[in-house]
């Protein structure tokens, strides 16, 4: 059986001016093969060392037992400040702390069952778009899965389609900024005093100030709709309304901004990755879709979701799962240590990275059975439970994991059910997808299936 797609990794032994070219192009087949297997791998440059560990227990230490003592690193937020600011995504210590005491109220459980409406309404809107696209011809599943995803966050976020102006305009400039961002800019590599230039682009420094500026135009007329009382009860006036539980502070309007560039960065970002790959891992099995689109038409029959379908959508749920296995969108994170380690009977210096790899970790050779293969069935085996408990980490893990975790697990296989239900999706073979990681991972080329009507016949 034809395996998923996946990056041919470098060969050998490299200098470090090819693997910085390497891993400027795609993180992932820069690295070596042995990193399927290994527990840990160092790497040493003239300004830092970098260790890579797949281990579970090192990853727990990491992020769970001793997390204060592994900050983010800095090094990946350099290349995003420009859009992210302080946002909650790079900051660390107290500042972080007291941004997750406003965010995670937001997207507690309860606070999903609020949002789920307008996730459907988003849902609804992807499948009439793809409706003139369903003629059988190469279709490019990422641009209407991105198109998806800004639409739910639009919607649950500011209670406004992404047929709205200003929506519309921060999704174009988004794209924009994709394609204008590098993974990592020059201090990513080589320490730089703050008063330094950082040389980010022009273009990604303008989409950036296009983007924020249309951002604080929204939180500013929030704020009004507040004052006024006429606010409507979504995740931005949830978020603007909470105070920190330590120091009562609310989020002023610039601290707002940097969280809605978070928000829209990750939820519609990581999102769209994930729900491309899913519904083109449906495409390469069609029997695992068939099941997809029988669950669906039997669980909602020709009506609208509704929030207490989500539990009965196991297939939908496991396909996604897998989806998220296969091709974590954020396929690494880096921390950094503060005081000297010692892993593996290694010692580790003060200020080294720690690079927990996602991607790595979910096809470890030594923690899933068929690392490579699609298999959603494996989450109701024991090897596919253990690796949900220590090897599975999409969201990371710990006190920084994603405080949207919940809403993507809902959001994710909602929209596969509701796509499925509706369309056939088919591989493109003269247009295969090459799996490639800059910010997330996405096709090198785009992700291209053709789109049919589900005939009735099929429901």
């Amino acid at each position: 059986m034809t395996l998923p797609p996946k990056p041919s990794p470098r060969a050998g032994r490299v200098s470090l001016w090819r693997y910085l070219r390497l891993f400027r192009e795609d993180i992932l087949s820069a690295q070596p093969a042995r990193l399927y297997r290994a527990w840990m791998a160092e790497f040493r440059t003239p300004f830092f060392r970098s260790y890579l560990c797949n281990q579970p227990e090192l990853i727990d230490l990491v992020l769970k037992q001793r997390p204060d003592d592994f900050p983010k690193s800095d090094r990946i937020g350099e290349g995003l400040r420009p859009l992210l600011g302080q946002s909650v995504f790079v900051t660390n210590g107290d500042l972080w702390k007291h941004q997750r005491r406003i965010i995670d109220p937001a997207f507690e459980g309860g606070r999903l069952r609020d949002t789920f409406d307008a996730m459907v309404r988003a849902g609804q809107g992807a499948v009439v778009r793809l409706g003139p696209l369903a003629t059988g011809k190469p279709v490019e599943i990422e641009a209407e899965a991105s198109h998806a995803a800004a639409d739910v966050i639009f919607r649950t976020l500011f209670s406004i389609p992404i047929e709205d102006g200003t929506a519309t305009r921060v999704f174009d400039e988004f794209r924009a900024h994709q394609r204008s961002q590098p993974v990592l800019n020059l201090a990513a590599f080589v320490p730089l005093p703050r008063w330094f230039p950082r040389f980010h682009r022009r273009r990604t420094r303008q989409t950036a100030r296009a983007i924020r500026a249309l951002i604080t135009g929204l939180t500013e007329a929030r704020m009004q709709q507040i004052a006024n009382g006429t606010a409507p009860d979504d995740l931005a006036t949830k978020i603007m309304t909470t105070a920190d539980p330590v120091t009562g502070q609310r989020f002023q309007t610039e601290e707002m901004v940097d969280q809605v560039a978070i928000f829209f960065l990750a939820g519609h970002e990581t999102s769209a990755s994930a729900l491309a790959w899913a519904l083109y891992l449906l495409a390469m099995h069609p029997e695992w879709q068939a099941r997809v689109a029988a669950e669906a038409q039997a669980v909602t029959g020709a009506r609208s979701p509704e929030f207490g379908d989500m539990a009965r959508l196991r297939v939908a749920r496991d396909v996604f799962r897998e989806a998220l296995r296969l091709y974590p969108p954020v396929p690494m994170m880096v921390r950094e240590t503060t005081c000297p380690e010692r892993f593996r009977n290694r010692d580790i210096p003060t200020g080294s990275q720690i690079v927990l790899s996602p991607w790595h970790l979910h096809r470890h050779e030594r923690l899933w059975d068929d690392p490579d293969g699609f298999d959603p069935a494996r989450f109701q085996t024991e090897n596919g439970r253990i690796g949900l408990r220590g090897a599975y980490m999409p969201f990371s893990a710990g006190q920084r994991v994603c405080p949207g975790a919940g809403f993507a697990m809902i959001e994710g296989p909602l929209l596969l059910a509701m796509l499925v239900r509706a369309y056939r999706f088919e591989i493109v073979a003269e247009r295969p997808a090459v799996p490639v990681a800059h910010l997330t991972v996405r096709g090198r080329d785009g992700i291209w299936l053709a789109i049919h009507p589900r005939a009735p016949l099929e429901k």
